[in-house]
């Protein structure tokens, strides 16, 4: 079960620097289309970039169930985990419809918004982390 653990946590890790360098991708696509710059590979790399991290997503909580079935777990703890791992999938998603407003060229968010958006993960990823390390409840 510690292999499963270690792949989970790196699948997470994975998933998560996904999480954090996509809103930057968006933040570069709108100020350089602004600016007139060509922004294509931009729309390229955020398409490949989603993919990789829907993957590692998928790992992620194949792996975190795996390891749930495997040790039991019970508690308040996780239910509040999973909550906050629900609003990352959702963020997750949330992502995506961005992605597909990129490709169809209508992704008209400022850079200062999106650096705010990018902010998002990380408050939900704080909770999850203090719910697994230090199990307050």
């Amino acid at each position: 079960m510690l292999w499963v653990k270690v792949f989970h946590i790196l699948a997470m890790t994975s998933w998560m620097a996904g999480i954090f360098y996509l809103p930057r991708i968006f933040v570069h696509y709108v100020e350089g289309r602004a600016a007139g710059q060509d922004v294509a590979r931009l729309g390229i790399m955020a398409g490949k970039l989603y993919s990789f991290m829907s993957i590692m997503a998928l790992f992620t909580l194949g792996l975190g169930l795996w390891l749930w079935l495997g040790f039991g777990f019970s508690g308040a703890w996780l239910h509040a985990k999973l909550l906050f791992v629900g609003f990352l999938i959702g963020y997750h998603f949330w992502c995506f419809n961005y992605l597909q407003r990129l490709r169809a060229g209508t992704l008209d968010n400022s850079g200062r918004y999106f650096r705010l958006f990018n902010e998002l993960p990380l408050l939900i990823f704080i909770p999850i982390l203090i719910l697994v390390v230090v199990k307050p409840f």
